[in-house]
Formats: C-alpha cells, sequence, structure tokens
C-alpha cells in the first residue's frame, strides 16, 4: 500500500484525496502544511496524519510518496527536499514558475532517482481522449494541423481578485491557464519547440500592473503545426480542438464534453452535405445523452461524474500505474517543463518588452506588496479594515483616504493592490481573521475596527460555521482585549428573513430566528449577529452590526447572485417573478454609512440594515444592465416552491447515491427573493446617512461603470 501526502490543503486538495480512494494500492497517509485548521479538516475523514511541514513529514517517515499542490512560486522549494529523498512526486500545473524552476524540478529528480510528474489533467478530460481515439482509430487518415479556442471566463478577474499568483506578472497568466491547451496540443502534436505571438491590450489592474488576457499564437511542434487562440475573462465559454485530417475533422469540445468527426461520403455535394451534418448531429445527440446518464450516475455514486473530476481520476492514477510499473509517467517533468519554457516563449513573442521577472516597460509588478511596519514616531492609524482590499473595503479605504484618515489594512494577500493602497498613510498586514496573533497586530493602538471579512469558506456546514462565525469571535476578543472604542462588524441582510411579510424590515428585527433552517451562508452570518449581540450584552463589546442589502458598483459583479441563480451571465433564473424592488445599495453609500458608525455616539449593540433610496425590481436591473452593455441577458422568472421541488428533486438523487445532503429549504428560498419591505430611517437618523436618491445617478454608478 503506498502512503500518499498532500503537501498543501486548499482548493485543489480535496479533488486530489477523493481521486486518492479510486487507485488500487494507494492511500492518503499524511497531509502537509503550516495552517492547522484546513490540514485537519482534509486529513481527518481518510485517517491521515497532519504535519505542519515537509521535514517533519519526512523525519516521521509518514509516507512513500506527494502531491505538492502549493502555488506555483513555492514548487521548487517545496518538491526539490522531496526529490533528493527519493521520493515519487506530481506536481500540480504548472511544474514551476519559471523555466529555471522547471530545469531545477527536472535535475533533482535525476538526481535522486525519483519519479516526477505533472498533473496536467486535461490531457485525461474524456472529451479530449475521444478526441485521440477518433484520429488513432485511422478513419480520418494523416492529421495535418491542429487548432485550438480557449475562451473561457476568468471568476477571479470578473471578481477583481488580482491578489491570485497568476496576475502577478503578465506570463503567471499563461502559467496558470494556458498551459491547459497547450498540453493537450502538445500531447497531440508533441513537444513545442517554436512559436509566434501576438497579445491583445494589456488590461491594467493595479498601479504598474497589467494583464494580456488575450494571445493568439502559432506553434512549431514536433509533428504537426499548431495555432491557439487564448482568451480569458470572456462571456462565452467556448473550448475546441479541431484536428484536420487527410480524410476529415476531429473536433473534441471540451467545456460540453463532446466529442464528434465530421467526415466526407460517397455522394455528390448536394446531397453529402446534409447527411454529413445529419451524421454530426447524431453523434452530438449521443454525447448529450452520454452526459445526461453520466450525470445521474454520478449522483447515485454509480460512476459517472463531472468531466473535470474524471480527468483529475484518471490523471492521478496514471500517475501511480507508472509508479507501480517502474515507468516514467507520460505527462513527467520534461513535458511539464517544456510547456512552462513554452509560455515563457509566447510571453516573450507576445508581450511588449517582457523580460524573465515579468518587470516591463509595459509596467507589471513581479511581487506581492510586502506588509508594511507602523512607524514608531508615527500617530497610530484612525481605522482598521479587515478583509479590506475586498470590494467595499476598496471603497472605504478611498473614503477613508479623502477625508485624512490614517488607515490599517489587513488580508490574506497583498497582491494586485489599487493605487490607494499605496498610499503612504496605508500600514499593510498580511493575515487571517482566524489568527488571533494577527489581528491583535493589526488593530494594536486603533480606536475603531471595521470587520469586513468572513474567514473564508468550506464545503461543509462545520466548516463555514468554523471560518465565518470563529473569525467573528476571533475578532471580537481581540477587539477586547485591545479595549477598540468600537467595532463594526459588517454583516449581510442574509441573516435576516427576508420573504413576504407584513411589517418592514428595520435595524431592530432580529436575525432569522428559524436559522437552521436557511442554507449554509444565510445561517452563519445570523449565528454570528446574535453571537456579537450577546458578548455586548455580557460582555460589553462595543460593536455596532451593518447588514448591506445587494451592493453594487464599481469593481462589483454585475450579475449579482440577489437577482436570481446566474448559470451562465446570459440567463437569470429569478428567485421569484421578479417584480418585487430589491434593497439595492452602492458599495460608496456602505462606505459612508461605515464611517458614519465610526463616529456616532451612543449605538454600540445596534444593528443598521443599509438599502438605499434606488431599488429597481430583478426585472428591470437586468434589462438595463443588458442596454448598456448591448447583450440579451434573459430573467426567467420562477417560484420558490418550483425551485423547491426541483432541488428537492436533486437531494433525492444525491440522497440515494449515499451523499449527506441537507433537505433544501423552502424558507431560505423565499427569503433569497426578498420580497420583505426595508425601512433604513433608523440609520439615516442614527449614522447621519444619506444615500444616493437620483435614479439616474445610481445608474451610472452602479450600470452604466460596467461597461467599462
Amino acid at each position: 500500500m503506498r502512503r500518499v501526502a498532500l503537501v498543501g490543503a486548499g482548493f485543489i486538495s480535496r479533488a486530489h484525496a477523493d481521486a486518492l480512494c479510486g487507485v488500487p494500492g494507494v492511500r492518503l497517509a499524511a497531509v502537509i502544511d503550516p495552517a492547522a485548521a484546513p490540514a485537519r479538516a482534509l486529513a481527518t475523514p481518510f485517517g491521515a496524519q497532519v504535519f505542519a511541514s515537509v521535514e517533519a513529514a519526512l523525519a516521521a517517515d509518514a509516507f512513500d510518496a506527494a502531491h505538492v499542490l502549493v502555488p506555483p512560486d513555492l514548487h521548487r522549494d517545496v518538491a526539490v527536499p522531496l526529490l533528493a529523498a527519493g521520493k515519487p512526486v506530481l506536481l500540480e500545473k504548472p511544474l514551476a514558475a519559471d523555466a529555471a524552476g522547471a530545469a531545477a524540478l527536472v535535475a533533482a529528480a535525476a538526481s535522486g532517482g525519483a519519479t516526477l510528474g505533472v498533473n496536467q489533467n486535461f490531457v485525461h478530460h474524456p472529451a479530449f481522449l475521444r478526441l485521440r481515439a477518433l484520429i488513432e482509430g485511422g478513419s480520418l487518415g494523416r492529421p495535418t494541423h491542429i487548432d485550438c479556442l480557449y475562451n473561457v471566463p476568468l471568476r477571479q478577474m470578473a471578481a477583481r481578485q488580482f491578489g491570485h499568483w497568476m496576475f502577478g506578472r503578465p506570463v503567471n497568466l499563461l502559467l496558470e491557464q494556458a498551459v491547459h491547451p497547450l498540453s493537450q496540443i502538445a500531447a497531440l502534436a508533441g513537444p513545442i519547440a517554436e512559436v509566434r505571438a501576438l497579445a491583445g491590450p494589456a488590461v491594467p489592474i493595479g498601479p504598474g500592473q497589467a494583464v494580456y488576457p488575450t494571445l493568439d499564437a502559432i506553434l512549431a511542434c514536433e509533428r504537426l503545426p499548431a495555432a491557439l487562440r487564448f482568451a480569458v475573462g470572456q462571456a462565452t465559454p467556448f473550448w475546441q480542438l479541431r484536428v484536420v485530417c487527410d480524410d476529415g475533422v476531429a473536433v473534441a469540445d471540451i467545456l460540453a464534453n463532446r466529442a464528434y468527426a465530421w467526415r466526407r461520403g460517397r455522394w455528390m455535394d448536394a446531397i453529402d452535405a446534409p447527411l454529413a451534418g445529419a451524421r454530426v448531429a447524431m453523434r452530438l445527440l449521443g454525447e448529450g445523452a452520454r452526459n445526461v446518464t453520466g450525470y445521474a450516475l454520478g449522483q447515485l455514486r454509480l460512476g459517472g461524474g463531472d468531466p473535470f473530476q474524471a480527468s483529475m481520476r484518471a490523471s492521478i492514477a496514471a500517475f501511480h500505474q507508472a509508479l507501480d510499473l517502474g515507468a516514467a509517467p507520460a505527462l513527467d517533468g520534461t513535458f511539464g517543463a517544456m510547456l512552462v519554457a513554452a509560455c515563457e516563449r509566447l510571453a516573450d513573442s507576445g508581450f511588449p518588452a517582457v523580460d524573465r521577472t515579468g518587470a516591463a516597460a509595459h509596467g507589471t509588478q513581479a511581487e506581492e506588496k510586502p506588509a508594511t511596519a507602523a512607524d514608531p514616531a508615527a500617530p497610530p492609524p484612525d481605522i482598521a479594515l479587515l478583509g479590506g482590499t475586498g470590494f467595499i473595503g476598496a471603497h472605504l479605504l478611498r473614503a477613508c483616504l479623502d477625508r485624512g484618515m490614517r488607515v490599517a489594512v489587513m488580508a490574506r494577500s497583498l497582491r494586485g493592490l489599487p493605487a490607494a493602497f499605496h498610499d503612504p498613510r496605508v500600514t499593510l498586514h498580511r493575515g487571517d481573521i482566524r489568527d488571533p496573533e494577527a489581528v491583535a497586530r493589526a488593530i494594536a493602538g486603533v480606536p475603531v475596527v471595521v470587520n469586513l471579512a468572513h474567514g473564508g469558506g468550506g464545503s461543509s456546514w462545520e466548516q463555514i460555521r468554523d471560518a465565518m462565525v470563529g473569525g467573528a469571535e476571533t475578532v471580537a476578543r481581540a477587539c477586547l482585549a485591545a479595549h477598540t472604542r468600537r467595532l463594526i462588524h459588517v454583516g449581510s441582510i442574509a441573516a435576516l428573513y427576508l420573504g413576504k411579510q407584513a411589517e418592514p424590515v428595520t435595524g431592530a428585527t432580529p436575525a432569522d430566528p428559524l436559522a437552521d433552517r436557511r442554507a449554509d451562508y444565510a445561517r452563519a452570518k445570523a449565528i454570528c449577529d446574535r453571537l456579537l449581540l450577546d458578548m455586548h450584552a455580557r460582555e460589553g463589546l462595543p460593536v455596532v452590526i451593518l447588514r448591506p442589502g445587494v451592493v453594487v458598483g464599481e469593481g462589483g459583479p454585475p450579475f449579482h447572485g440577489g437577482l436570481g441563480l446566474f448559470n451562465n451571465d446570459q440567463h437569470c433564473l429569478g428567485w421569484n417573478a421578479g417584480r418585487n424592488p430589491l434593497p439595492f445599495v452602492l458599495a460608496e453609500d456602505v462606505a459612508t454609512a461605515i464611517l458614519g458608525a465610526a463616529e456616532a455616539q451612543g449605538i454600540d449593540g445596534r444593528c443598521y440594515n443599509l438599502a438605499g433610496d434606488v431599488r429597481p425590481n430583478a426585472r428591470a436591473y437586468l434589462a438595463a444592465l443588458g442596454r448598456t452593455l448591448g447583450r440579451d441577458l434573459r430573467f426567467h422568472p420562477q417560484t420558490a416552491e418550483k425551485i423547491w421541488l426541483l432541488e428537492l428533486g436533486k437531494w433525492a438523487i444525491k440522497r440515494a447515491g449515499g451523499r449527506a445532503v441537507p433537505v433544501p429549504s423552502l424558507r431560505d428560498l423565499r427569503s433569497r427573493g426578498m420580497a420583505a419591505t426595508f425601512d433604513c430611517a433608523d440609520a439615516k437618523r442614527d449614522l447621519g446617512w444619506q444615500p444616493v436618491a437620483d435614479p439616474a445617478v445610481f445608474h451610472a454608478r452602479a450600470i452604466a461603470v460596467q461597461a467599462g
């Protein structure tokens, strides 16, 4: 039984852990991460040990092979000691953050006699495997050319989460994203030798920082020529490979998980063309039926499942099968190093004046902005913003600086920060609200603390509760210990029940008394509010709770979940008929309310809801957004009861498959429709709050700004 260690307990680690369960002769034996809580959460269901460092796990002889899942800029430093110890290593893509690091890993593997693989899992995607089978079957003749269109959204760009590693320098975006289609091209056409590329316009994301979200490339590969259209942050998801052969064309549609071939028949063109179209149509129908069947079987845990999960299982299984055979994996270190080198050549060819470090004449910032030490001679900050680099935090910081305030900001990442965070009046702290020491450092000597962080999330109620409620309590305890004058906790109206009711919702409306019947996020928000109010009553915590409504504005997502469920950003499945006014509020108005709460007297222990004076319904807002963006955005009205019945059906299928999932809540769905009316007179009175009341101004700042 091969004992496997997962080094890193982040997002992708669960997919690795689940995939290992399906590999014969392998078990998860150790999780290595300095963050103890996520490491324990990952390790416990599998009975694995937890270690804070690779060195400790090696000293304990706790594993035989390792999957390295840390950020790419740490791959080299983490994997080299493992390879030197002779441990087989599977690295998440990309193999390394640069070609030099990739070469060092390949050399370390050779020196240590260890197997090195890279998890380019999309080479094992079911649609790609069917494409390869079509080509290798021989009926299409000799392949002559490959082209790939990689046109995909990018969640971090849409959310302006530019602290992610991929935005640190232009080439990182290729290393994070372009390696997916490049790995498929190389698997078909052979190693990529030469490239010619042309990037689209740069998109500024911060002072001295830019990304290039589009690039067109011609690739000279060992066996076939190829072309790549790389485009991220796009509205329409479409990822297609076409292999042109002498006697037909093979096509793989990766996101739709289907593969088909176009072939000529024996008939004259006028007859053969519709027959060929019919053959393709029948193949697509068959592929669609396969996907529906696979989804149903996956929910029942009888096989099938999500194509991404299937690709992860197959890729990880292939690595361990190679170990069993004493052979090098097909996707080995050399393959991974070739992809890293190809990305660097694409950057050199396509990006203006970009050198190997990412510093450019055009302007980039390769490194994370360092945390700044407070000047001992300077007065302490006037206000501390925890989780202050997000959407609301950026607006609040600008409002603070406009008032001449000194500001301390704490966030988990300090990458990709807007210009305001570089102001000399801003002191930066890296940390998590679940870390008492980090919170204590950030708020030391600061009279007003604003908690904008929700503490992270998780896949289970226990993880969500520990992150959100635990984080809120950690901040509250730190404020009590530091004798903070006021803690402003920025929660959410999700803590309230917002279904149709006789009385208006005010700041005095308590958190949902039936929160246990709500979804995990709303339930945790309600518990946070009750916890903080109880700490005020029992321990004198000087807390004020603000509950913003549907927050919109510059830097925020245009397709807000308060409107309905966006399976894609063109179609919104409403939580109800979409005719009731929604509690929209501009992010800048939330910022002024927070500053009002910082200055107001005699409001400790109170709650205030923040709904602006301009409240379009979901239909009107989406229609205005569509006109502004020039897109055909559609609102599909539903009822909470209909959604509940559909969700109940999904729940039944999952339960039949043995999955422990909560019963869908009709109460939660009714609350999401936000049919309640809001009365925010208390916030206007006590905080001196004056939200935007002019519909034209609201349109300009909430909707028109999205066109930029």
